[in-house]
């Protein structure tokens, strides 16, 4: 996963600014408790009983609903879905995807503390439910057919 650029909350900001979108890879559940202003929902796994499964769809529903060089920011809670959803991405051929280091929450030492705040601890402008365009029912929805 070394092909793979992390980045900071400030700089996940200013490439916003730039026009990035921000791709969150949280479940629909967690997207809908917050994330950044515009941010459009694609999970890399769901919530299933005893953890979490794979979302199967994942690569196509990318593959559909943004072209090869979208300018990306892939964000989830803590940093390891995210980080593995943007060396997917940078495999199937996106050339332009950048991975939010300490995700929403922020990134956690091995004693679990937060060692870098992420988007919700650091401040950020925040957005909360399941709007319209950019929530996972929609963009599967409209890229599956």
């Amino acid at each position: 996963m070394s092909n793979v650029t992390r980045i900071s909350v400030k700089e996940a900001s200013d490439r916003l600014a730039e026009g990035y979108t921000y791709l969150d890879v949280r479940t629909a559940e967690e997207f809908a408790e917050g994330h950044p202003p515009l941010a459009v929902n694609v999970p890399i796994a769901h919530a299933a009983p005893g953890g979490m499964a794979p979302n199967p769809d994942f690569g196509r529903v990318m593959g559909a609903a943004f072209a090869r060089d979208a300018k990306l920011i892939v964000g989830c809670k803590s940093g390891g879905r995210s980080l593995r959803a943007a060396a997917e991405l940078v495999a199937a051929g996106f050339t332009a995807v950048l991975e939010l280091r300490p995700g929403w929450d922020g990134a956690r030492d091995p004693f679990g503390q937060i060692s870098e705040p992420g988007w919700s601890r650091a401040s950020m402008p925040v957005e909360r439910g399941q709007p319209g365009g950019r929530a996972w029912d929609d963009v599967g929805r409209k890229a599956l057919g």
